[in-house]
């Protein structure tokens, strides 16, 4: 027996959704009928991803009465049309492209996914991401920026160990660091002409003064000026990447002064640092209202999800923890006892000052997981 549903079909009425590639962007809308009652009209563009063009979509869409315009998080490209969309007020939203499920068998192409992705969005079947607002972006920027030279400036302290190995020189099976002072006194030593063993095992100091003969046994190798040269260029480069690093801390210092009292917060958990803490609030914000789920706020392998019961596999088992890029002293894996969080934990965190208006729930943020 059919009985009346009383759920009323809830259609957004002016809408557009955009394909966005790095040329161009294909544009379309939909608005209702203006004599048909229940009918749709729809109008595909494609515009040039040039600023003046840009412009121009936003007077056709406010000229339109668009209320709600979605798009697909492609690279990087996205961001210009979003930022000028919200400049003007349009509420852009950006959906995840795995929640645009293409129907099997339909061509496609720049304008029918334009319109496939209006289509799905006037009936309310996507999900914004997170986008944070233009403060959290910026930091976003500056603490993601200082991890890409935390990774470039590991990679060039790589380099220098394989050189000194290249150099039958084992200063690193003996000392733990060898870009500490000691270290690079005796890196030092070596560029300016020194090759005795005995002579650059005295440069050590503290502890290190007790491995004074392991220190000669690693001395005794086959450096040479050309060793010296690249040695020079690459201890110049690790110098230059500190100097910035270092500014670029001082810069995500001044920016998180308004978020002190969540830096702070997260400085208290074991594992995070003043760096990881500032991280954190550059890529999640301070509104954990934003995401209804764990799952939603750290999407992938660091998802906080139970794990089944099944037999152990060999690709199940736990990764060991290891230091990212964003947080070098900070563990990758969190601990099987605090896997979940407290109930203290998350009062704490529901009590951060939001910094920012709500969007409402959404879909797993745009930003890589970590």
């Amino acid at each position: 027996m059919l009985n009346e549903d009383e759920q009323v079909e809830e259609i957004v009425a002016r809408v557009a959704a955009l394909d966005i590639g790095k040329a161009e962007l294909v544009c379309c809308v939909r608005v209702p009928h203006p004599q048909r009652a229940g009918r749709r009209m729809q109008e595909v563009v494609t515009y040039r991803t040039m600023t003046r063009s840009l412009l121009v979509m936003v007077d056709r869409l406010t000229e339109l009465g668009v209320t709600e315009v979605v798009m697909e998080a492609t690279s990087d490209y996205w961001k210009p049309p979003f930022y000028l969309l919200e400049a003007h007020g349009l509420n852009p939203e950006l959906v995840n492209a795995r929640d645009v499920k293409h129907l099997p068998g339909r061509p496609k192409t720049d304008k029918l996914d334009a319109v496939w992705l209006c289509k799905l969005a006037e009936r309310g079947m996507l999900r914004p991401s997170f986008v944070p607002p233009p403060p959290i972006r910026r930091l976003r920027d500056v603490t993601r920026y200082r991890a890409d030279l935390v990774e470039v400036r590991t990679a060039e302290k790589q380099r220098v160990e394989k050189l000194l190995e290249d150099a039958q020189i084992k200063l690193s099976v003996v000392v733990s660091d060898i870009f500490g002072v000691s270290g690079r006194d005796m890196l030092a030593a070596l560029i300016g002409g020194q090759r005795d063993p005995k002579v650059l095992a005295q440069l050590a100091r503290g502890r290190m003064r007790g491995k004074l003969t392991d220190l000669e046994e690693a001395f005794t190798g086959y450096f040479t000026d050309h060793h010296a040269r690249l040695l020079t260029t690459m201890l110049a480069r690790i110098d230059g990447l500190t100097a910035d690093i270092a500014g670029l801390e001082a810069m995500i210092e001044e920016m998180v002064a308004p978020f002190g009292h969540a830096v702070a917060k997260l400085d208290e958990i074991p594992g995070i640092g003043r760096a990881a803490a500032s991280a954190i609030v550059a890529e999640i914000g301070l509104d954990m209202g934003r995401f209804p789920t764990p799952d939603t706020c750290a999407p992938g392998p660091v998802s906080l999800r139970p794990p089944r019961n099944r037999p152990a596999r060999r690709r199940d088992r736990a990764a060991p923890a290891t230091a990212t890029a964003i947080w070098p002293r900070s563990s990758a894996r969190p601990s099987l006892a605090r896997r979940r969080p407290t109930p203290s934990s998350v009062s704490d965190i529901a009590a951060w000052p939001a910094a920012e208006e709500g969007r409402g729930p959404s879909s797993p943020s745009a930003a890589p997981c970590w």
